[in-house]
């Protein structure tokens, strides 16, 4: 344990300290200490995936944070380290958000950019139009402050990502690497992809002629449910967001129309989540069956009378179920099961059960998962593209001083016979990795793929 606290206190130390104007100082060393007091109790109690973790390392790294927390010069470094304890848990449904304070992501003195993980590195996917020819989309940034890439990204951005599966925690990384206060620079070093090497030194600004200039390639705004048809009768139908009731009411509106299609490709690859029960609805027009079985749950259980009694029992080898019960709960491993999520479809209700895409990706996540537990035994059907997202669950969310919110992850949940996805993300039955040059070309490798996919099952007919 003592290892621990030094590695904890060393990498802290070793972190680097942003740009300090006009940064408020509000909270007092004891507000700071309170907050990390919080975080780090109510994920002790009430974190589903503790043992990600576990009690000694958790306990470990509290006493190793108290220090640097009460003496963050700060709010904002306070929130810094907020979120580096927090993502020790490993789990991208427990996170710190801070919403206030100068903080600026794609915005630079000379430009604005948008960066994407792609093959593992960081790529330029956006930039303001002005900035296109100097800055092409699909330049490579290879090193920033003098490290390459991914050793900046280990030391200063990765320890500070809540996320449950490591390709995750690298997109969410990359797409934020630069995210600091107004005033930060940067000696970046960029490879386009015509092999030229720029070297620059950028600096966080708002200025507004870039934030007034079109950002290339341009993106139109998503729309909640998205609907195009290519030959051969094949129904394209993003679903882009499981957050608004709505789009359930959107979805019935289109599906006479729907209905037309011989072939289906469901697009949630940009799905974040939201509300289960309304993925639900939508696929319940699209199965033949009157029953869907979706992930089953559990949540950890904690009882004060049962950990005054636990450690008394030192063996469980042939104990009575209440002598287990009492020792997992004085362990903090004892979880209460909760049933598998189902939904009844009446039998008359209308169907369209064609041979059917489901497109996903690392960004499908949360509800958007439920939906694939929920279709996982559907014949029709097959996943395509990349793993999902990996983190669904419940949150219990809290409010603490100076402008500070975090969430704790309070319930597990794996399919309905045990197999684990939150940490794994949901497989696909095809892989598909899109490339930098795809990127480049507007080339939509995944959607491509199904359709080239939809064409086979015709020729096994």
């Amino acid at each position: 344990m003592k290892k621990l606290t030094t590695f904890v206190l060393l990498a802290l130390a070793a972190s680097t300290i942003c740009a300090q104007q006009n940064v408020p100082n509000t909270l007092t060393p004891e507000q700071k200490l309170i907050g990390l007091s919080t975080l780090w109790s109510e994920a002790k109690y009430n974190e589903a995936f503790f043992d990600n973790i576990g009690v000694e390392k958790w306990d470990s790294a509290y006493r190793a944070y108290i220090k640097p927390i009460m003496e963050s010069p700060n709010d904002y470094e306070y929130a810094r380290l907020m979120k580096r304890f927090c993502a020790l848990l490993r789990d991208g449904h427990s996170r710190v958000y801070y919403f206030k304070g100068p903080i600026i992501t794609t915005f630079f003195d000379k430009f604005q950019w948008h960066l994407s993980c792609i093959d593992g590195k960081a790529i330029v996917t956006g930039i303001n139009s002005k900035m296109k020819k100097e800055i092409p989309i699909g330049s490579e940034i290879v090193e920033v402050n003098g490290m390459p890439t991914m050793t900046y990204l280990e030391k200063e951005v990765l320890p500070y990502v809540c996320a449950s599966t490591d390709y995750v925690r690298l997109n969410s990384a990359i797409g934020g690497m630069f995210q600091s206060l107004k005033g930060d620079s940067y000696q970046v070093k960029i490879v386009t992809p015509a092999g030229k090497t720029l070297d620059m030194k950028i600096t966080h600004e708002v200025r507004p002629e870039i934030k007034a200039d079109v950002m290339y390639p341009q993106q139109p705004k998503r729309k909640l449910l998205e609907m195009k048809w290519y030959p051969g009768d094949v129904a394209y139908v993003a679903l882009n967001s499981f957050n608004e009731p709505k789009i359930v009411d959107e979805f019935t509106a289109v599906f006479p129309e729907l209905k037309k299609a011989k072939k289906l490709i469901i697009d949630l690859r940009e799905n974040g989540g939201g509300n289960t029960s309304t993925g639900a609805d939508i696929l319940s027009y699209l199965t033949p069956d009157s029953l869907l079985v979706g992930s089953t749950w559990c949540t950890r259980v904690h009882s004060p009378a049962y950990m005054s009694w636990g450690p008394q029992v030192k063996d469980t080898i042939g104990a009575s179920e209440w002598r287990k019960k009492v020792y997992l709960v004085s362990k903090r491993k004892y979880y209460e099961y909760g049933s598998p999520y189902t939904i009844s479809i009446p039998k008359e209700k209308e169907r369209l059960v064609v041979p059917t895409v489901l497109l996903i990706g690392n960004n499908t996540a949360s509800a958007a998962e439920d939906f694939l537990i929920l279709a996982d035994k559907q014949k029709h059907m097959v996943k395509m593209g990349q793993p999902s997202n990996g983190s669904t669950g419940n949150p219990i969310m809290y409010e603490l001083d100076g402008g500070l919110f975090m969430q704790i992850c309070s319930k597990k949940d794996t399919y309905p016979d045990g197999r684990e996805f939150v940490g794994y993300g949901v497989k696909p039955d095809i892989e598909v990795v899109p490339t930098v040059q795809d990127f480049i070309k507007g080339y939509d490798r995944g959607l491509q793929e199904a359709l080239t996919y939809l064409k086979k099952v015709d020729a096994k007919r």
